[in-house]
């Protein structure tokens, strides 16, 4: 499936696809039809988020500075326009995107959007 009934951006899904089959599969699920996984996708939403991290410079290395959680519907911006929304935010940089479900690690991607550094001044956002 390359995308879930529009529910999802297809590059989003990629990320999710393997997790959301997996929990399928732990609940009995070896063979879920494509409603299957949609209707999944609608239980485990609530609970997903994504971490939005940078790249910065820290004592001759690096780190990653988070800079926002968001959680289910508060991602839609993000995921219907990953690029346009970390520029308009945070400017350019190296962006690491961390996607979980509650403390579950889902997966990762990157992203690079060009542009003048805004996040350097922002405070990082605590751990939860």
């Amino acid at each position: 499936m390359s995308s879930v009934d529009g529910f999802l951006p297809a590059w989003a899904w990629v990320l999710l696809e393997d997790y959301v089959e997996r929990t399928l599969e732990r609940g009995g699920n070896r063979a879920p039809t494509g409603h299957d996984t949609l209707v999944q996708l609608g239980r485990l939403w609530p609970d997903l988020a994504c971490t939005i991290l940078v790249q910065e410079p820290w004592m001759g290395t690096i780190r990653f500075k988070r800079l926002a959680r968001l959680r289910g519907d508060a991602m839609r911006p993000f995921l219907d326009d990953p690029e346009g929304f970390l520029r308009e935010r945070f400017g350019g940089g190296k962006f690491k995107i961390n996607l979980h479900h509650g403390m579950h690690f889902v997966s990762t991607k990157n992203f690079r959007p060009s542009g003048p550094s805004r996040w350097a001044e922002l405070p990082e956002v605590a751990e939860e």
